[in-house]
């Protein structure tokens, strides 16, 4: 199992923390890793690249590279989701959607 993750899009400018969660064929940014840990600094890269508030996206799957994920995976990341939120000073909000949302924590990351 390895960890995906994509780059969540802020399309509601009415609800300025909703980030849709595209699949990985349709994500401006998709990256797959072998542990959870390798996630943050994606995430922080993406910020460089993308700006400072962005979401991520991710979840556990089968796939030894994005083009060969098991049928379905390309679609959505399934239902034990973890949102990763970029936030002021560094830090990373991480938050599960499993049954409903609850917050997991907050990382810091700078």
């Amino acid at each position: 199992m390895r960890w995906l993750m994509t780059l969540g899009e802020r399309t509601r400018p009415d609800a300025p923390s909703f980030a849709e969660c595209p699949g990985p064929h349709e994500a401006r940014a998709v990256a797959l890793v072998d542990d959870v840990g390798q996630l943050f600094p994606v995430l922080l890269e993406w910020r460089r690249l993308f700006g400072d508030e962005l979401t991520g996206w991710a979840s556990q799957v089968e796939a030894d590279d994005v083009e060969n994920l098991l049928p379905g995976g390309d679609r959505e990341l399934g239902p034990d989701q973890l949102r990763l939120d970029t936030m002021p000073g560094g830090y990373v909000k991480v938050s599960g959607y499993r049954a409903c949302s609850t917050a997991m924590g907050l990382v810091d990351r700078t």
